[in-house]
Order: C-alpha cells, then sequence, then structure tokens
C-alpha cells in the first residue's frame, strides 16, 4: 500500500485537482449525518496516513454505508486495485465519476481502469468526455489517437488528430500521422491532400517538397517527384536531402553516369554533412561490391574525400573497414589507421586496432609510442595501460612495465575487463617475483585470481614459485592441479605438478607426472630435464638420474648445484 495516500489525491497522469483540502467533505453544521461522516473521513485518512491500511479501508466502507460520495468510493477504489479486485475498482470509479461528473481527477482515473481491464470502448468513451471538460489538453487526444488507432478507427483518428492541430496548429508531427491513417485506409488522395497543405504551411522549408517527391517516387509517381527535386535544387542547389533523393532516383532508374556523377558532388562538397557523406558512400561501396567492380575506385574516392578540409575520422574509420573486407595487405591499413589517429588522436578503437596489428611484428618501441599519448587522451581506457607495460615487459624492462601496470591497475572499476585485470596483476606478479620481491608478487597473484580464478597461467606460475620456497605446498598442488585438469598435455604445467609432488615427498607420484612432462614436451629445457633427474634419483634409478643430469647441463642448466649432483651421483638439495 505504499504511496496509497499520493494516489488518493494526485490522479496518476495527471495535475492534482482544486478539491476539499485532504479530502474533507464539506459539511453541514446542522446535520449531524454530515458530522458523523466527517469524522469517520477524516479518522480514516489519519489511519491512512499512519500506515494502518486495514483500519483505514474499513472507516472508508463505513463512511460509504452512512453517505455514498464520490470521495469515499475514489478512496475504496485505490484499496480494491491493491487487493486486485478489478471489478469493484472499476465499480468504485464509476460510481464517483457519476457522483462527480465534472472532476478530472475521477475521470482519468476510470479510463485508467478502463485500460487496464482492455475494455477499449468504455476506455474511448470516459476519455472522450475528459476531453470534453479539458479541450485544451492535446495529451488526453493523444490517447484517444492512440485507442482509435488501435482499433483501427481510422476515421475518428484522423478527426482526433485535427482537434490537436486546432489547438496546436498543424505540424509535420500531425501531418505525417493524417497520411499514415490515410495510408491504411488505401486513400491515396487524401494522403497527398495532406502533404500539400503541409508544404503550403511551410513554404520556406524546402525539405517538405522533397518530402512530397519522395512521397511521389513510393507511388509509382517518378515524373512528379524528379520535377519536384529539380524545382529544390534549382531554388537552392546545396540542399542535401533533394540531392540524397535524386540520387535515389538515378539508382532507381539505372541512370549510372548521373548517379556518379552526383555521388561524386555529395561526397566531396564541403556542405554535405558527414552523416549524409557516409550513408552515400557506403551506397557506393555497395553498388561497386554488387558489380565485382574495381576496389581502386573506391580508394581513390576516398582518397579525395579526405584531401578535402576539415577529413573527418568517421570516413577515415570507414576507409579502414573497407581495406579490412577487401584483405589487403597489414601495411596499408596501418597506414589508414595512422590516418584516423591524425585526423582524431583520441580515437581509441582505431588506436587500439592499429596497436593490435603491429604486436604480431613484434615492433614493441611502436607499441610503446602509440600507447604514451593514448594515456592523455583516454586516461581511462585499461588497454592502452595493458599493451604499454607488457611491451616494456617484452623488452625486459621491469620498472617501466610495473609502472605501466600500476598506473592501469588505479583505473580498476566494477566496470573493468575481468581478462585484462587478471593479466595485470598476473604480469605484476611475474615482474615482482624476477625483482625478488616475493610478497609483493604473491599477494598480486592472489589479486589476479580474485578477478579471475582461472586464470590457468598465474595459477601454474605462483604454484610453482610457492614450491621453489617450499611454502603452502598444499595450495601450491591445489593451484597446479586444476592447470593439468584444464590442460592435461602442457608439459609446463604437468612439470610443475611434478615439481610439487617432489617437494612434498611424494616421489613416486612425482616420477608420473615427469614422466607425462616428458612424452608430451619431446625438447625440454635444462629445469625440467633437471627435475626428472631429481625426482628418478629419489626413486632410486640413479643410473636414469644421472642422464637427465647430463642432458641438463648441455640444455643451458650448467649450475654449480647441478655439476654437484653428477659428481656425487645423487640428489643435492639447494640451500
Amino acid at each position: 500500500m505504499a504511496g496509497l495516500l499520493f494516489s488518493l489525491f494526485v490522479p496518476s497522469g495527471g495535475q492534482a485537482q482544486e478539491r476539499p483540502s485532504a479530502g474533507m467533505p464539506a459539511v453541514s453544521s446542522s446535520s449531524q449525518l454530515d458530522r458523523r461522516y466527517a469524522y469517520f473521513f477524516t479518522e480514516a485518512v489519519k489511519q491512512q496516513v499512519a500506515g494502518e491500511y486495514a483500519e483505514a479501508f474499513q472507516l472508508f466502507r463505513h463512511c460509504l454505508e452512512m453517505k455514498p460520495t464520490a470521495e469515499v468510493y475514489f478512496a475504496l477504489s485505490s484499496y480494491y486495485a491493491e487487493m486486485d479486485a478489478d471489478d469493484m475498482m472499476i465499480h468504485a470509479m464509476e460510481e464517483a465519476a457519476r457522483l462527480e461528473p465534472d472532476n478530472n481527477t475521477y475521470l482519468e482515473r476510470l479510463g485508467q481502469a478502463y485500460l487496464k481491464a482492455n475494455n477499449l470502448d468504455k476506455g474511448i468513451e470516459t476519455y472522450e468526455r475528459l476531453a470534453a471538460n479539458n479541450r485544451r489538453r492535446t495529451d488526453i487526444l493523444g490517447v484517444l489517437g492512440q485507442l482509435y488507432q488501435y482499433k483501427k478507427d481510422y476515421a475518428h483518428l484522423v478527426t482526433t488528430i485535427e482537434r490537436v492541430e486546432l489547438i496546436d496548429g498543424v505540424s509535420e508531427e500531425t501531418a505525417l500521422a493524417k497520411m499514415q491513417a490515410y495510408s491504411l485506409q488505401g486513400k491515396k488522395d487524401e494522403e497527398l491532400n495532406v502533404l500539400k497543405e503541409l508544404v503550403a504551411h511551410h513554404p520556406n522549408d524546402l525539405n517538405y517538397r522533397v518530402m512530397m517527391g519522395n512521397w511521389l517516387m513510393q507511388n509509382e509517381r517518378k515524373k512528379e517527384a524528379l520535377k519536384e527535386y529539380t524545382s529544390v535544387l534549382k531554388a537552392e542547389p546545396d540542399n542535401v536531402n533533394a540531392q540524397m533523393a535524386l540520387l535515389d532516383y538515378y539508382r532507381s532508374e539505372n541512370m549510372q553516369q548521373q548517379t556518379d556523377a552526383l555521388t561524386r558532388q555529395i561526397l566531396l562538397s564541403d556542405k554535405t554533412p558527414m552523416e549524409s557523406k557516409t550513408v552515400v558512400m557506403r551506397q557506393f561501396i555497395y553498388d561497386n561490391e554488387m558489380a565485382d567492380g574495381d576496389s581502386t575506385l573506391v580508394l581513390g574516392l576516398f582518397d579525395e574525400i579526405l584531401q578535402r578540409k576539415q577529413p573527418s575520422a568517421d570516413m577515415a574509420e570507414l576507409r579502414v573497414a573497407y581495406m579490412d573486407l577487401k584483405h589487403m595487405p597489414k601495411e596499408r591499413i596501418n597506414e589508414a589507421l595512422h590516418t584516423v589517429l591524425d585526423i582524431a588522436p583520441d580515437n581509441a578503437p582505431a588506436r587500439l586496432q592499429l596497436i593490435q596489428l603491429i604486436w604480431g611484428s613484434e615492433d614493441y618501441d611502436q607499441v610503446i609510442d602509440l600507447c604514451r599519448p593514448a594515456l592523455a587522451y583516454n586516461p581511462d581506457e585499461m588497454a592502452f595501460y595493458y599493451f604499454l607495460g607488457l611491451a616494456h615487459f617484452q623488452k625486459d624492462e621491469n620498472d617501466e612495465a610495473l609502472d605501466a601496470f600500476r598506473r592501469g591497475v588505479s583505473q580498476i572499476n566494477s566496470e573493468s575487463n575481468v581478462n585484462i585485470v587478471s593479466d595485470f596483476y598476473a604480469i605484476m606478479g611475474d615482474i615482482y617475483h624476477q625483482k625478488g620481491m616475493d610478497r609483493e608478487a604473491f599477494a598480486a597473484y592472489d589479486s589476479c585470481l580474485h578477478w579471475k580464478p582461472d586464470n590457468i597461467g598465474c595459477l601454474n606460475n605462483y604454484a610453482y614459485y610457492l614450491s621453489l620456497k617450499g611454502e603452502n605446498l598444499a595450495k601450491a598442488e591445489q593451484m597446479s592441479y586444476r592447470t593439468i585438469k584444464a590442460q592435461p598435455n602442457s608439459g609446463t604445467y604437468l612439470d610443475t605438478y611434478a615439481w610439487i609432488l617432489f617437494r612434498q615427498g611424494r616421489y613416486e607420484e612425482a616420477k608420473i607426472y615427469i614422466d607425462q612432462t616428458l612424452k608430451n614436451d619431446t625438447t625440454p629445457d635444462g629445469t625440467i630435464l633437471e627435475h626428472a633427474g631429481d625426482i628418478y634419483a629419489m626413486t632410486g634409478d640413479v643410473e636414469q638420474a644421472t642422464e637427465f643430469w647430463r642432458q641438463a647441463v648441455e640444455r643451458g642448466g650448467g649450475t654449480a648445484l647441478l655439476e654437484e649432483k653428477l659428481k656425487q651421483k645423487k640428489y643435492i638439495e639447494k640451500k
């Protein structure tokens, strides 16, 4: 029942009417009945304000038994509505409107009740009464128009629109609405007359003449349409609407020479809005593709457009999209994207597309050069921090990479891309580990997994670095196990899991997984081979362990500790 007091005195969708304050009835001091009624009605309102709705409802019903007034019916209607007793609610509103037929609040609420009950006829009747009481309220006529349209009563729809025009005057909106009503009735002459009337009411707005031409085109009266277009362009040569309409006319008549000439005129004119140029260029591309045309024609036209004063980034982007469509060389697409950025350096999508294209060439210096200014133009776009940090990371510039990632982290919010945020923290963890800052590394990995618990690369590195320190091996095993479940044929992840089992003293299990590692990784590095040697040594196969250690040395694992293992032919734990 929240809000019931408001709905009792102020109708939904209308203005509050002038009524007795707080719903108090006018009473005669000489009438005992009126005094008793006034007392109970006032008490009902008090209970309602206090939130005691059940008590208020009973008091309103008692008032109804004493004296059936419009206001008590109106009050009860809100309760019946809350109880989903629609029939009783409508009856109460009908009685309220009958007792006070000039009360707009009651009529409007009654009309809404009929519409909710899908009783359109009663709804129309009520809104017509409401419109008669409020001859200047076009919102009521708007509702009536919708009802007549829904009932397909187009004759009444037209007269309702004309009633609006008597109040507000003829407008494009009302004219189009009448035209649609006549069109639905198949009354072409009446439809055209409305359009002529619109043109007559706005003699200085040539766009209505264009609208007339478009109607004539749609109704196969092309010669008359052409006359309208040429007449408009004679008076106003740069009228874009007329130019666009005439272009459609030429295309419909297969007048290719005129189509091409007008297309160039529209595209190369400084007075053509860019939205219109984009539409025309898209159509030119479509026609060219359908005719298996020469792409150099399209690209040449793009070049001419972009050489004009104040070239558009939208048109430059459209050229990039066309080049993608035609699978042109990356170098040319890169150049086109640079053009976009020359025009609009804050164009984040174009800059990101260019960065991604360059990334494959491993030109990390160029990536850095593209990312740095982007942070000024688009400081909240995390992808630029990501690529900047990653490019420095690939160049082993860990301090610069860490700085970029830290700045990127400061931009994180609830709308941030989960994958990017997760990778931010994962790489930060790797950098911290390389710098010997394991405490910070593990905190970064925890943040990574908070955002994306299934970041497999992070799970593997986190688990492996824990095992190297001999810390929290149970947690390390759980994380590592998830990686081999996700990618059971990854030699890297299998090696990590085998090594963690080894660190836990579970040597036979470790041997199973190191064998799977060597099966899946045919060119293992020195670290994996040393792990294999350590595991085999602890399972008693010293001969095979020695062979693995020897291979590890050949693969670049020649540490002093490894040399000592070979010399003593036994596993030696790192101090």
